[in-house]
């Protein structure tokens, strides 16, 4: 770094005080990684501002030191894209939790990045509805990642998050209607915003899944939409992956468009019993999760059309949640199925794709031969009705032939996915995981144009330099040093 650590950390603590910037070794290994345990990276520092105003002094107190800076939410990504490589500090949101207003009559939310987005349900739903019982039952922010219990709203935004409802709701971008964000020379821009959205060009959805590259995110207008009041839940068991798969896309194909459709393997299924026991059959091959909303009046019917092309594609039983408790717990197992895979493997490494939804039988079959030919064993959970793939690789982060072999495959894996028609990331985003397969995604002149958008909001590349983005000043190769799970350079 360009100033000594010392002067850093002094100038960062008369911004934030004593309590708000974390220096010590043993601490700072807690924000080694995210949720990609492959890429290590321990900071210098950490700082945790609570208003806007804050972020902007740090980020004018570290650009003028010459200090990287690397934003984080609550670190529940996936692609490394909020580690510090090569020396820098985490400028942390995670402490910007204030809900700042509910409009309800105007369905807007506006909330700090920090806020979880589980806990801004939470507070919309405790203010009531001003809706009539025939519109819909509550209002909420759609977007539904499974780890929306930790992830925060600036993070979702960031990342562009996904999640269950993405099939009929879209993505995080779809919900945003303005954002707070603070440049790399501490400029505090607000794009849109409450009745604002629309006007000018669209810095929100520039901005929406940039990864922390172009600006630190700190505040959110998120809309407040309609949560339906009638729901049909069902999930078939089948005997292999290829009748789950093949039924995902004779779904949609037929007209009906389910809130969500996931799919799990057959060990995926022995491990959540196992974990939770909630009734699944041991011996199924796989098993699809259906959930359809909307008006009362035409769920049976679409219910119906839902059943009988799951029995058409061989489907072995098809159980429905009787009621609101069922339903709830269901899902409650499905979101906490990555924390059981613990029983069955030390570490693991959730890959992320899209594929056409047709073509999801192969994929399946052909993605898990990739694993097999680099002797890894592959297990699947899954948002299926969008295409959007989770192969999870098991392995042992520290035998370090398991590490290579482990980001081998995966590279395999996304080269697969693109050359089917899909692509690199579904919803996890490229951060450094990703990074050196965007040029097959995209040709030099849409790199180019990448470069040129990053050079407009920070020309010295002082904000997350590195991910999502190629850059010129440093380079981060996860397969660099056979033996180790750290990048093998950064500089």
């Amino acid at each position: 770094m360009a100033a000594a650590i010392e002067t850093v950390l002094n100038r960062l603590r008369e911004v934030v005080g004593d309590e708000g910037v974390l220096a010590d070794r043993n601490e700072l290994v807690a924000y080694e990684c995210d949720g990609l345990p492959i890429a290590k990276g321990v900071p210098t520092a950490v700082v945790f501002p609570t208003d806007t105003g804050q972020v902007a002094e740090c980020v004018r107190v570290l650009a003028k030191l010459g200090v990287p800076i690397v934003p984080r939410g609550s670190g529940t990504g996936l692609t490394g894209g909020c580690v510090v490589f090569g020396g820098g500090v985490i400028v942390s949101t995670s402490r910007m939790t204030r809900i700042e207003s509910i409009d309800l009559a105007n369905r807007v939310a506006v909330v700090g990045a920090g806020v979880r987005n589980l806990a801004l349900n939470e507070a919309v739903a405790a203010r009531g509805t001003p809706m009539g019982a025939t519109e819909g039952g509550w209002l909420r922010f759609s977007p539904d990642p499974s780890s929306q219990s930790a992830s925060t709203i600036g993070g979702n935004a960031a990342t562009n998050a996904g999640g269950i409802n993405t099939l009929k709701y879209g993505v995080t971008t779809s919900h945003v209607l303005g954002v707070e964000v603070v440049l790399a020379d501490g400029a505090v821009v607000r794009t849109g915003g409450g009745l604002c959205d629309g006007v000018g060009a669209d810095l929100t959805g520039l901005l929406c899944g940039s990864e922390g590259t172009l600006g630190i995110i700190t505040r959110v207008w998120c809309r407040l939409t309609a949560g339906p009041r009638h729901f049909r839940t069902v999930y078939a068991e089948f005997g292999c992956m290829r009748e789950a798969c093949q039924t995902v896309s004779d779904v949609v194909a037929s007209g009906v468009v389910p809130t969500s459709m996931e799919i799990m393997d057959g060990q995926m299924i022995g491990v959540i019993e196992q974990a939770f026991g909630y009734g699944f059959s041991a011996g199924a091959g796989a098993l699809l999760l259906i959930e359809i909303d909307g008006v009362e009046a035409v769920l049976d019917e679409q219910l119906e059309s839902v059943v009988r092309i799951c029995g058409a594609n061989g489907a072995e039983g098809v159980r429905h949640c009787a009621d609101a408790q069922e339903r709830a717990e269901l899902w409650r197992v499905r979101k906490r199925a990555f924390g059981a895979i613990g029983r069955i493997s030390r570490s693991y490494c959730t890959q992320d794709a899209c594929v056409p939804r047709s073509k999801l039988p192969e994929a399946i079959e052909a993605i898990t031969a990739i694993g097999g030919r680099y002797g890894l064993k592959v297990t699947h959970i899954f948002h299926a009705g969008d295409g959007n793939v989770h192969p999870i690789l098991l392995f042992d982060e520290d035998d370090a032939d398991d590490v290579q072999r482990v980001l081998a495959a995966s590279e395999a894996i996304l080269e697969y996915c693109v050359s089917i028609g899909g692509t690199i990331t579904g919803e996890h985003g490229v951060g450094v995981e990703k990074l050196h397969l965007m040029e097959k995604m995209f040709n030099s002149a849409t790199m180019a144009a990448f470069g040129d958008i990053k050079a407009a909001f920070d020309p010295d590349g002082c904000i997350n330099d590195g991910k999502l983005i190629p850059s010129d000043r440093i380079r981060i190769e996860l397969k660099g040093v056979t033996g180790m799970n750290v990048p093998g350079g950064a500089g």
